[in-house]
């Protein structure tokens, strides 16, 4: 069974991604990994390089910000594909990981068992992560309908998948979800952890990339304020090993109370249907099977 992981990344020094973090986190079980950096305006590059030159392949891109590739965020999906059609032709599993996200190397036993165990069940499309979201520390994570609760990582090596809408996910090549199996494996997401006026850089950046949004305008302010978020829950458990440096690194206090919370009346009656009655009215795009 051949493994081949796959990302792309661009400013991930500038707008503090945990990429070398990310990479690592799934290397131990990759056979090697294909990384899409894109033109940056750091050194991003020379970050990848630094990384493990055996196991990674670089592809230079250039980010298409035509006003067409700016619809929905296509273009993150754009660069997910290239560095996906990268992936080589022996290549049986393709695993995704986006530069802000971590899998604990407690999981990596599980994940590659159910790599071997559905290798060769042709209905198995991909493979389907839990995740935990944190926010503005390390400390909380998010708890409401905002937050997505699974998402495939994955994916069989076939090219007639491609990253859907802004890279969120896959789809089939007549837009059909993919079919996938269930992992008792979690995909810690840190893309909303970086110190407040770093954060508001990279929010103000992110919103250029969707047309259908107005350009996230500061009003002023520097930092970001990540009191405005609606629900949180402390976390309790251990890092990945691999974030640990990046943790050290953190210069700003968060102090959240979690008996406040500002859900919406749409939320608490999603989480309401959930709990209580087991209607699951939450976003999926893929099929279990």
């Amino acid at each position: 069974m051949k493994v081949t992981g796959f990302t792309f990344i661009r400013n991930a020094v500038k707008f503090d991604y945990p990429l070398v973090a990310s990479v690592k986190s799934i290397l131990p079980i990759c056979d090697d990994f294909i990384v899409a950096v894109g033109n940056s305006d750091d050194n991003t590059l020379e970050l990848v390089k630094s990384i493990d030159e055996k196991k990674i392949r670089i592809i230079q891109t250039v980010w298409d910000e035509s006003p067409e590739m700016k619809i929905g965020g296509k273009v993150l999906a754009s660069e997910t594909n290239k560095a996906f059609m990268a992936v080589p032709d022996d290549t049986d599993w393709a695993f995704y990981i986006q530069a802000d996200e971590v899998v604990h190397e407690k999981y990596l036993g599980i994940i590659g068992e159910g790599m071997k165990k559905w290798k060769d069940d042709k209905s198995v499309d991909g493979l389907l992560f839990n995740y935990l979201h944190f926010y503005g520390s390390y400390d909380y994570v998010g708890n409401s309908p905002r937050w997505y609760n699974n998402e495939i990582r994955i994916i069989r090596n076939n090219k007639n998948f491609y990253s859907y809408r802004d890279a969120q996910g896959f789809r089939k090549y007549d837009n059909r979800k993919l079919n996938v199996k269930e992992l008792d494996a979690w995909v810690y997401h840190y893309g909303w952890v970086k110190e407040p006026s770093v954060m508001m850089k990279k929010v103000i950046s992110s919103s250029s990339f969707y047309t259908e949004m107005k350009k996230f305008r500061p009003g002023g302010k520097e930092s970001f304020d990540y009191f405005t978020v609606d629900s949180l829950q402390p976390f309790r458990e251990t890092h990945p090993v691999v974030m640990q440096e990046h943790i050290r690194r953190k210069n700003w206090s968060f102090d959240y109370d979690i008996s406040y919370n500002r859900l919406s009346l749409r939320y608490k009656a999603k989480i309401f249907l959930k709990r209580f009655l087991g209607i699951n009215s939450y976003y999926e795009n893929y099929k279990i099977i």
